[in-house]
């Protein structure tokens, strides 16, 4: 397929700035796949739709403050520094993107807070990217409370406004765990503990996977033939755990529901040759666009995501191209919220 095709007019209005005031009170359009319908439901009503022994798959990465604001060293210029990953924990080598990029060189000294903290460039790695390391002691164990206290909640850049404290708490899922993350794993938004027991009650099991979503999720596509994009590389770990409880439903034809486009991504990147989910623990590229044949899960749970975007590709594959962008323009006409804030889609 073609990048055009998945380009539509989206009103600015409808790109949600704030959560819902309840969690679980966004709303839901709901697609079946066997009959081509489309209703509207509240997110609380994905109960209705799962029966015991289905299991749904949920991403546990936890979102870090990884945007942090400082000043370079003599002339005091304003910078702001993204922490993408860290290249070396003994080193506090860091992989960043830099802002204004033409003022920040290799051997520039940079100063976050009162000169709590400082870092030095050390490489340029693109345009935008650089390395930094931080100029701490390996063993001073206070580091990461710095970057804690001294960094912002990194909002989406499509998000404009300023990050507010409420955000630490509603950009991050309830099941966050592991810190990696430098965005949110924006399906698993919508979850409550009320809805996690009304599952449980029914015998629906949530298994979790590990993907530290990295800002490739929001990397332009810039090519019109898409088997010509490359998809960044991000860190995933599904556990023997999981596998089975996921391959116990698939062999008793149960659902297998992807909490977003990272879960199914990881699951449909660990494949067996008979067409199973395996125990893996590395890295994944994998574009997922249509035409594509899922393996593993047959169910999905996903925001409504930008135009041209690879998110939007990969649920039009999983959905089919003409149902998913017939919701999306019901969507836009019943106003619903769009994008990491916004309402979602549950596809069956």
């Amino acid at each position: 397929m073609k990048l055009s095709e998945f380009k539509f007019a989206l009103p600015q209005e409808l790109v949600s700035l704030y959560p819902t005031t309840n969690r679980d009170e966004s709303k839901m359009m709901v697609l079946d796949r066997a009959t081509g319908t489309i209703e509207s439901r509240i997110f609380k009503d994905i109960v209705d739709y799962f029966d015991e022994g289905d299991v749904m798959v949920m991403n546990n990465t936890k979102v870090f403050p990884a945007r942090l604001y400082g000043n370079k060293e003599k002339t005091g210029a304003k910078i702001e520094v993204f922490l993408l990953r860290e290249l070396n924990q003994e080193l506090h080598l860091w992989d960043v993107l830099v802002d204004p990029a033409r003022k920040i060189r290799v051997g520039n000294k940079l100063y976050f807070g009162n000169g709590d903290l400082v870092a030095e460039v050390v490489d340029n790695t693109t345009s935008r990217g650089r390395t930094i390391r931080f100029l701490v002691d390996p063993a001073d164990e206070t580091f990461y409370k710095t970057i804690d206290s001294l960094g912002e909640t990194p909002l989406p850049k499509y998000i404009k406004r300023k990050a507010e404290p409420s955000d630490r708490e509603r950009y991050q899922t309830i099941f966050a765990e592991h810190v990696g993350a430098v965005a949110a794993p924006t399906a698993g938004l919508h979850f409550t503990k009320q809805v996690i027991k009304r599952l449980e009650i029914k015998g629906v099991d949530i298994k979790p996977i590990t993907l530290h979503v990295g800002l490739g999720t929001f990397r332009a596509v810039d090519v019109e033939d898409l088997t010509k994009h490359k998809m960044d590389s991000e860190n995933f770990i599904i556990h023997k755990e999981t596998a089975e409880r996921v391959n116990k439903a698939l062999d008793s034809k149960k659902k297998v529901c992807a909490i977003g486009t990272t879960s199914m991504r990881s699951i449909e990147s660990a494949v067996t040759a008979n067409g199973r989910l395996k125990q893996y623990e590395g890295w994944t590229d994998k574009f997922i666009f249509p035409p594509y044949e899922f393996k593993i899960g047959n169910s999905l749970l996903t925001n409504f995501h930008m135009p041209e975007s690879t998110l939007l590709m990969m649920t039009a594959a999983f959905g089919g191209y003409d149902l998913v962008m017939k919701a999306y323009k019901q969507a836009i006409k019943e106003k619903y919220r769009f994008y990491s804030y916004g309402d979602c889609m549950l596809i069956l």
